[in-house]
């Protein structure tokens, strides 16, 4: 196993980043961006739909994204001289996709400012790793996995109407999954390409090849949406994206102060909110990618893999009517297999840690079906009552402490 590399104290001599960058950090930095689009663009056009946006909307949604996730990589990345990758919250646009219609898109707005100015009390305030510790680990991968449940149960619906293009973008996934676990989504995604391509269902002639104007939505806020929509987010963006974002950071032998790490992830979403940038958090999958030996032999040195994602990510942005075209493109078929397949290793992986303690089970379980079931009781969101009820069940259940 490598050793945790020692980092620079602060104010220690710097070789500057021409010095530091290489090939195979460029190469990591795309790869990650890379994993990360193909992994969840889909999603995130399928939240912003189901908010009603437009189609100039939803490439303002992607411009913000793409802006903020870069801006925040490098400033981070170069700041700290770590691989500081930030994304955007996956699950959080999955909970957006089945929570959001029926819900003006400025009230949507407000709930996000609402949920960002949650996230950056809890960095400013060093109240993350303390807040979080109220919520365990059981329900909050319970009320993930309940969030993704629909996509999984897509994922199989669509064959019953066209089962060709599923079926194929599984096998696909689980040929990847054995073969090349790192790009088995981009693959799935390739090879859904190709078979609509064969089939005639692409259109591609009218893919926009310019920079995206962004769109200004002025929130409004209303209770009921800040409570079923901006406390759901934050939760999921702070339990399922924040928390493992910072542990891959220490495990791969970095320690930063995860305090201003979430404050300036908060401040972009307070930013770009209005743009349709719904929620910034630290990343883990696409920042594994930049962390190990193959981003640069020299740890001190694998800082430069997450500018050059924040470079890759801001191209991505600017570019985000043409992102937007591709997908409008793509037959609907294609867009919710994507999206189910890119979430299943997600989905399995809450449902493994949702019942992996005995004792908390009970709680588990309701808080999964609740939120799963996308009920919605007095104008909230089943996402809000399954995480309720979770801590409710579970402090009953609770077995007492012997003294």
């Amino acid at each position: 196993m490598e050793a945790p590399p020692t980092l620079q104290p602060a104010g220690s001599h710097r070789t500057p980043f021409w010095r530091d960058i290489s090939l195979s950090a460029v190469t990591a930095g795309f790869v990650a961006v890379t994993i990360g689009y193909t992994s969840s663009a889909a999603i995130i056009f399928q939240a912003a739909a189901a908010a009603g946006a437009s189609t100039a909307q939803i490439s303002s949604w992607l411009w913000a994204l793409g802006i903020g996730m870069g801006i925040t990589s490098i400033g981070l990345s170069l700041r700290y001289r770590m691989p500081l990758l930030t994304a955007w919250s996956t699950p959080g646009a999955a909970f957006l996709a089945t929570n959001l219609p029926g819900i003006p898109l400025d009230e949507a707005i407000g709930a996000f400012l609402f949920s960002a100015l949650l996230i950056t009390l809890c960095g400013v305030t060093g109240l993350f790793e303390r807040l979080m510790r109220y919520i365990p680990s059981a329900i909050a991968s319970a009320l993930l996995a309940g969030i993704l449940l629909r996509f999984g149960l897509e994922l199989f619906n669509v064959m019953e109407s066209q089962w060709l293009l599923p079926l194929a973008m599984l096998a696909a996934w689980v040929a990847g999954r054995r073969l090349w676990p790192t790009l088995a989504v981009p693959g799935v995604l390739l090879i859904g390409i190709a078979i609509a391509l064969w089939q005639g269902q692409l259109n591609v002639h009218s893919i926009p090849l310019a920079p995206t104007v962004p769109v200004f939505t002025a929130p409004t806020f209303s209770l009921t949406t800040l409570i079923s929509i901006g406390i759901p987010l934050f939760v999921i963006t702070m339990a399922t994206q924040n928390l493992p974002g910072v542990a891959v950071l220490r495990a791969a032998g970095y320690q930063p102060n995860s305090s201003p790490l979430i404050s300036w992830t908060g401040g972009a979403t307070l930013l770009l909110a209005p743009f349709g940038g719904y929620a910034f958090n630290m990343a883990a999958i696409s920042a594994a990618v930049c962390i190990g030996p193959d981003a640069h032999a020299n740890p001190l040195k694998r800082y430069t893999a997450g500018v050059a994602a924040g470079v890759f990510y801001i191209a991505m942005g600017i570019f985000g009517g043409t992102v937007t075209g591709i997908f409008n493109a793509l037959p609907s078929v294609l867009v919710m297999s994507l999206a189910g397949i890119a979430l299943l290793g997600t989905l399995s992986g809450g449902l493994a840690n949702a019942f992996e303690n005995s004792g908390q089970r009970d709680a588990a379980i309701v808080t999964f079906l609740l939120t799963g079931s996308g009920i919605t009781l007095l104008g909230i969101g089943g996402a809000f009552w399954g995480l309720v009820a979770g801590l409710v069940v579970l402090k009953l259940t609770k077995a007492p402490s012997i003294r």
